[in-house]
């Protein structure tokens, strides 16, 4: 990796390791997995080296760029209703990535090392920033002119954003997926953001699977093998569930202006309690060891299946499961029973609740069964199929 001006603090090292570890795995992954055809290029596409795709995931994997700008567009439409405004009067950093989740947005991106980024949203009305600059950790409402300012000190990773952001994230969250039910493969070339990039194509071996996920397709920058583009496509087909990619890009140092707050900002302390250290981010785990963590905090959560089916069952202590339909206000159950589809089998009766991409079924007798499947692998794994 290139050198940073002082040594990374222990927080930072983290921060380093879990963003190499994911594709690191990967690139072992064996060749019957990863397809060794290389790219060619359609007409109009960029003409590049021939990759395979074992190589260009070694590229991910090696790539050393710490340093860059950007503006990255993100498109999310999985059948929710719109999130806006749950971040509340001054903007909330869960509220703000949480948005994400519906929508077309537009993000600023900065990175200079592991201990500088910052993250803007950007809207019409005004902006509202994350910004590190070693142990500084400043939430910044640019309406308001108000910051929140933490220190890393003593707050492990809490301030890490626990919803993938950019093309990079997105990347290396499909990349645990692969597997030996996984085909991956080098898809041509394009152009992001005015620069060179191969294809990766990551998608379930079997359409029959059960999953909601036909496709995931990754645009690599050919030189510097960072990903500039995230598109996840439904098995259904339609429009992609998750766009994310570069409009803008600049593998430059950023100014250090960039990391520190406007000179007019309003800054208060957050609440003491508000730095404390929390759970580690489920994202960043396989979902057995997600499981185990939930389960020895009393969530009860079991993991069924593996890979692209995997299903997760919620069982509260005691296996009493979430309230049951019985246990709940007529009217809630009524407005439950609106916005699902009713399903029945094995396992009795239930709701299934639907989105683009995740699908929930919800028991009469109160189990919680959720996963990126169909609603029939649903009522199949309720049904006890393994």
């Amino acid at each position: 990796m290139a050198p940073n001006d002082s040594a990374p603090n222990d927080g930072a090292r983290r921060r380093t390791m879990a963003r190499y570890a994911v594709p690191v795995a990967v690139a072992g992954v064996a060749a019957a997995t990863i397809g060794l055809v290389p790219a060619l290029a359609a007409a109009g596409d960029p003409e590049l080296p021939e990759i395979t795709a074992q190589q260009l995931v070694e590229k991910i994997a090696a790539s050393d760029v710490e340093r860059l700008s950007g503006t990255v567009k993100v498109t999310a439409d999985l059948g929710l209703p719109s999130l806006g405004g749950l971040g509340g009067p001054g903007g909330d950093e869960g509220g703000k990535l949480m948005e994400l989740a519906s929508g077309t947005h537009t993000l600023r991106v900065a990175a200079d090392g592991p201990d500088k980024q910052r993250l803007t949203f950007v809207n019409d009305a005004a902006e509202y920033s994350l910004i590190r600059n070693g142990d500084d950790v400043w939430a910044y409402d640019g309406a308001s002119k108000e910051a929140v300012h933490s220190t890393e000190t003593g707050a492990g990773d809490a301030h890490e954003p626990e919803v993938p952001a950019t093309p990079k994230d997105l990347a290396d969250q499909a990349l645990k997926a692969v597997d030996d039910t996984t085909s991956v493969t080098v898809d041509g070339t394009t152009r992001i953001a005015g620069r060179d990039a191969y294809q990766l194509l990551i998608k379930p071996k079997q359409s029959d699977s059960g999953s909601t996920i036909g496709s995931i397709r990754v645009a690599v920058d050919a030189e510097k093998g960072v990903p500039l583009k995230f598109t996840l496509t439904p098995s259904d087909g339609g429009k992609a569930a998750i766009d994310a990619g570069f409009t803008k890009v600049d593998f430059g140092t950023p100014a250090a202006s960039t990391f520190a707050l406007p000179k007019d900002a309003k800054v208060t302390e957050a609440p003491e309690e508000a730095q404390k250290p929390g759970l580690e981010p489920g994202l960043e785990k396989a979902p057995e060891e997600f499981a185990k963590d939930f389960a020895d905090v009393g969530g009860g959560l079991e993991v069924i299946g593996e890979g692209w089916t995997t299903v997760a069952r919620l069982n509260t202590p005691g296996g009493k499961g979430v309230p049951a339909k019985e246990d709940v206000p007529a009217e809630a159950g009524a407005f439950l029973d609106a916005l699902g589809d009713k399903v029945s089998g094995k396992f009795g009766s239930g709701t299934v609740f639907k989105t683009r991409l995740v699908n929930a079924l919800l028991t009469d007798d109160g189990q919680l069964y959720a996963g990126a499947v169909t609603p029939e692998k649903l009522v199949a794994v309720a049904n006890g199929e393994k």
